[in-house]
């Protein structure tokens, strides 16, 4: 007689798994109903059924009613976000699907999946029957025994871990009969159980093994050595207990079917097969209805961009018998290669390189495709010949042909190092993975994850060749034919995503957005980035000399004020002395039962007392001097002795440039301090700093958009909007009765209400009472009315169509616009309307940054255009130019793009950025 198995799935854990695996991908059917979540979860299923063959099998679930963990503890799974959607709408008919397919779903008011899954496994167990656990869930570790096991889905490498009583010690230094113990102590976030402050995921299980059981390690807790443990299982033993009783799974709920009242018996084919045809399920519908489904459609305007079926089958790797691959090793082979790509209308190229940073790296080779499953490796500098000068000679005709669209993935990066190279790349760009950022920004977007969604196609990981760590190699340390299957694939996939987003941009209306802005673009900050912005290193030192004299003051004064000296960055010690030992007002305990001292709660407290001020001003210095003033010198280039930001374009949903290493967007400009370190930032000899600032283009944008008549009006009376908007609200004789007061609350009330502020909000940002802030408000749309228009018909808007966009047609896509959930939905409401304001802004200022990089190029000028900051742009303007480059910089943003109400720009010029500012 064949050995029983019984497989117990985690209904709800498998669930959410299914849906962050297929979160990005927007997939529904034609009803509108969000599929991917399902898709994921039967093939799941299928892949089991098919592979590993149990004779018993259920799915548990937990209910919505509390459970005996919630009387134990109210703030159980109190920190838990409101589940999605796609979740609600997709387990009813995930269960749906389940008993179709034969598969017993089970659940039990009162407790939880897990509970029932052990108290079925615990009886299996005792008949001597195969038992297999399936969920992520750790907690089910304690459950594993002779004869049950556990599948943890391996998120790295895909598929399931097997895990048994030797990988339950391998995973957490004990056997499962221990694990509860060790749980206890390190507690659960997820689930909003505290453990034991001080024990970790490393120190539990050796006081477990050491002691036998949490009970035991609580009784000598006084006699531990180590300090954390021993005060942490004195003070918190109770909570530790407490937390045991909660990670406990229960194997005795009552009532629970019998684990022989789960024998498989086959799906019913016909009622499985429709289910998946209403899902549009092509692959799954066929094999169990005998015929293929209708493939899915766009619903509305959310477009399944992923294929809808791609994801039933495993994904495609590199197979070297299908695809035409070449490495290219002498120079004959080269000119043949080139005579092939230099008429083609579409190539796609990729540079490999020694460096991920494009202004030091150095060129190790290129690849190129021009149909897909084919591709070409050109290493240089390689023994015996291909010198880079050589190659870059021959392949120059390739990329000067303005007749070509010249493809890559991260455009940018390649562009540069071929800048470095002496090549200009002339025709049309095409970036596929600023393309796929435009078609859905939340997306995932380097090509290794594009390819998996769109082609189901897994490229070979870098990691493959080079390795990680600290034993990671260069690109240029391996052989050309090592690499040259790796660089071809990035090529050809690279061509095969573009054929896919190119229609895509066509179809969504993103053609214009693309070609006008973001691919031109590319070039411009190719070239900020690359000539970079000077330090001044000797300002620096001299500034951190001071925050550290400014720093032992304000420790000194701390000090007197605490009456003792301590750890003012120990959070722990300076909750002590603020709430108990100066008796200040405490707010709630963080989890692991410490005071919290966030800034939020001392910034309420600075208000009323002295101390928690000192503290804030002492983080402020300390978050100032270790993050810019000496971090910034560490990271200027030793062979161009400026410091190179990296601006990246496809990061903000709303279409703003970020910046990092360094993130020159940050730098704090509301303190003297923070101010300082604009000083720093200095022109190179011969030239000046300017700085070219947008004033309040958000706002001008809103009164266009909205079309108020009233803020037009003032806008192009070049009045002060604030103490216009002061005398509205205020109800005031003229713009001139506007104290700095009432300008102060109107300003907060510009720059919040067209973002969907609450009265609530405004009261706390004003300090003011809810009542007076409700009537701000009402005052505020009472004398502006078409911003209350345009707030109600944006949200109309997205909710019809599921996102927002630009004047330029920049799209933002807003899933959780219907949600059930008023907070979530919201928030999605604030996106919603902020996002055509915001993205327009940061649209108008990149038409302006196109169109300067352009004129000083065209016109052969030595000044050049160095940062973007928000609204801001930073130049070095030679002194020889300083009498007409300024004034025409100012003329070409101020007419980037045109509004109901004039653009305006405020500029200044000096030695530094500060002075310029």
């Amino acid at each position: 007689m064949s050995k029983k198995k019984l497989f117990l799935l985690d209904g709800m854990a498998l669930a959410y798994r299914a849906h962050f695996a297929f979160i990005n991908s927007r997939l529904k059917n034609s009803e509108g109903i969000p599929t991917g979540p399902i898709l994921g979860f039967a093939n799941t299923v299928e892949k089991m059924l098919e592979e590993d063959k149990p004779t018993h099998i259920a799915v548990a679930w937990d209910t919505h009613e509390p459970t005996f963990r919630h009387e134990i503890d109210e703030e159980y799974k109190a920190n838990r976000p409101p589940q999605p959607e796609e979740l609600k709408v997709g387990i009813p008919l995930m269960k749906q699907m389940l008993k179709a397919w034969g598969i017993p779903n089970i659940e039990q008011d009162g407790y939880e999946a897990d509970d029932i899954i052990g108290t079925i496994a615990d009886g299996a167990n005792a008949d001597d029957v195969d038992v297999m656990l399936v969920t992520p869930d750790k907690d089910f570790m304690q459950l594993v025994h002779d004869h049950i096991r556990m599948m943890k889905p391996d998120n790295k490498n895909g598929g399931f871990n097997i895990i048994d009583r030797e990988g339950v010690k391998d995973y957490f230094g004990v056997y499962p009969e221990k694990v509860i113990d060790v749980l206890a102590m390190i507690g659960d976030t997820s689930d909003n159980i505290p453990g034991v402050p001080g024990i970790g995921k490393k120190g539990a299980p050796k006081l477990v093994k050491k002691y036998g059981s949490l009970e035991a390690a609580i009784e000598d807790a006084p006699n531990i050595s180590g300090k954390r443990a021993r005060e942490g299982l004195t003070e918190f033993g109770d909570q530790a207990m407490q937390a045991k009783r909660m990670v406990t799974i229960k194997t005795d709920v009552p009532d629970v079917q019998d684990w022989e009242d789960l024998e498989w018996s086959g799906p019913d084919k016909k009622e499985l097969g429709l289910f998946f045809k209403r899902m549009e399920f092509r692959t799954l519908t066929r094999k169990y209805l005998g015929e293929e489904g209708p493939v899915a459609e766009k619903s509305g305007d959310q477009v399944d961009l992923f294929g809808s079926f791609k994801e039933e089958a495993p994904k495609q790797e590199l197979n070297e018998e299908s695809v035409n691959y070449e490495l290219v090793k002498t120079i004959d082979h080269l000119e043949k290669v080139v005579e092939v790509l230099r008429n083609k209308k579409e190539i796609c190229f990729d540079t490999e390189t020694d460096s991920p940073d494009p202004v030091s790296a150095g060129l190790v080779g290129i690849s190129f495709s021009t149909m897909a499953g084919s591709g070409y490796y050109v290493p240089v500098n390689i023994e015996g010949g291909l010198h880079q000068d050589k190659v870059i000679e021959l392949i120059r005709p390739i990329f000067e042909n303005p007749d070509s669209t010249k493809i890559a993935h991260n455009y940018k990066f390649d562009y540069m190092m071929l800048m470095k190279s002496g090549i200009e790349i002339k025709g049309k760009p095409f970036d596929t993975m600023v393309a796929a950022y435009l078609v859905d920004a939340n997306q995932k977007l380097k090509m290794d994850e594009l390819s998996k969604g769109l082609l189901n196609y897994k490229p070979v990981p870098i990691e493959d060749l080079i390795g990680k760590g600290k034993k990671q190699k260069s690109m240029a340390d391996l052989e050309p034919g090592d690499v040259y299957l790796y660089a071809c694939e990035d090529a050809d996939i690279t061509l095969r995503l573009y054929e896919i987003l190119n229609e895509q941009l066509k179809k969504d209306e993103l053609e214009e957005i693309a070609y006008k802005v973001d691919y031109p673009l590319m070039e411009v900050l190719a070239d900020m980035e690359y000539k970079g912005v000077k330090l001044d290193q000797e300002m620096l030192a001299e500034l951190s000399k001071e925050l550290e004299n400014d720093l032992k003051k304000l420790e000194v004064e701390i000090y007197e004020k605490a009456g003792e000296e301590f750890n003012i960055n120990s959070p722990q010690q300076l909750g002590v002395i603020l709430f108990e030992k100066l008796d200040l007002p405490a707010g709630k305990k963080t989890k692991t039962g410490q005071y919290s001292t966030a800034e939020s709660v001392l910034t309420k407290l600075a208000a009323k007392y002295e101390m928690p001020s000192l503290i804030l001003d002492y983080r402020q210095l300390k978050k100032l001097k270790s993050t810019y003033v000496d971090a910034l010198p560490a990271l200027i280039n030793p062979d161009t002795g400026r410091i190179h930001t990296e601006f990246n374009q496809s990061v903000a949903a709303t279409g703003r440039l970020a910046s990092s290493n360094p993130n020159l967007q940050n730098i704090p400009i509301r303190t003297e301090r923070g101010r300082e370190i604009r000083k720093a930032f200095v022109a190179e000899g011969g030239f000046k700093l300017m700085s070219a600032d947008y004033s309040q283009v958000e706002l001008r944008v809103i009164a266009h958009i909205a079309k108020d008549q009233a803020m037009i009006e003032s806008f192009l009376n070049d009045e002060d909007i604030h103490s216009r908007t002061a005398k509205e609200i205020f109800d005031l004789e003229s713009i001139d009765d506007a104290t700095p007061d009432h300008r102060r609350k109107a300003k907060e009330v510009n720059f919040g209400i067209p973002y969907g502020v609450s009265a609530y909000g405004l009261a706390s940002r004003l300090g003011i009472e809810n009542s007076e802030g409700k009537d701000m408000i009402d005052q505020y749309f009472e004398r502006f009315p078409n911003i209350l228009n345009y707030i109600n018909d944006t949200k109309a808007f997205a909710r019809e169509h599921g996102y927002v966009k630009t004047l330029m047609g920049r799209r933002r896509y807003i899933p959780d616009i219907k949600s059930g959930n008023w907070n979530v939905r919201g928030f999605a409401e604030r996106t919603a309307i902020n996002m055509p304001i915001q993205g327009t802004a940061a649209d108008i200022i990149k038409l302006a940054m196109i169109n300067i990089h352009h004129w000083l190029k065209e016109n052969n000028k030595q000044s050049r255009m160095l940062l973007q900051v928000h609204d801001e742009l930073i130049f070095e303007i030679h002194e020889s130019e300083l009498d007409s480059v300024p004034d025409k910089i100012v003329e070409l943003m101020e007419s980037a793009f045109e509004l109901d109400v004039p653009l305006k720009v405020e500029a200044g010029i000096g030695e530094n950025w500060l002075q310029a500012h």
